[in-house]
């Protein structure tokens, strides 16, 4: 079921399926597994540049290098920017904790006050998939195996994706547009 607000089209289970990232659990491999890097918008490729230096710190010796090297993006095959991968597949953004969990540099240097930009809308919004089409832009729900932990934890906590979602959805399409989500939430589960 696909449903409308203004010029959005969503998946219906960006409402109803349950979803809270379990970091335990998946040790962040949304960073480090995947076809492509993180989707860009252009305009985060020119502050992934800005910010470069600051967050640096933050980053592998790995990431480093290949963004010095080959930039802090590419195109993937749908044509699309991607944040730069190291040789593993691993984002060239993230590090690893002493646990081994992936973390996000960019964020980190965010949290740390070093930077005002917290990190990519599309990795704010994960596993919410934004894609811009001429007449609508589609919402849709990617459903990957390492985010069953986080499908797990959704279910026994009882939060829908959408909430869990919530700072990078108000990021991305505005406050307006999360509480127009909410009535329909709302609506969709008085009707089950």
């Amino acid at each position: 079921m696909l449903i409308e607000i203004d010029d959005k089209v969503i998946a219906a289970d960006v409402l109803e399926k349950k979803f809270v990232c379990d970091l335990n659990a998946c040790k962040g491999a949304c960073c480090v597994q995947g076809d492509a890097g993180a989707p860009l918008q252009l305009e985060e490729i020119d502050i992934l540049e800005d910010v470069f230096e600051k967050v640096k710190p933050y980053l592998t010796e790995e990431g480093i290098e290949v963004i010095e090297k080959s930039g802090v993006f590419y195109m993937d095959i749908e044509n699309t920017p991607v944040t730069t991968l190291v040789e593993n597949g691993t984002c060239a953004f993230a590090y690893f904790d002493e646990s081994g969990k992936a973390l996000c540099g960019i964020e980190k240097a965010h949290l740390e006050k070093k930077i005002d930009w917290k990190k990519p809308i599309s990795c704010e919004l994960f596993p919410i998939r934004v894609k811009e089409y001429k007449r609508f832009t589609a919402l849709n729900y990617e459903k990957i195996d390492i985010c069953e932990p986080a499908c797990s934890c959704g279910d026994a906590l009882q939060v829908p994706m959408y909430r869990f979602l919530k700072n990078g959805i108000i990021r991305a399409f505005g406050e307006d547009f999360f509480k127009d989500l909410e009535i329909v939430a709302r609506e969709l589960s008085n009707e089950q």
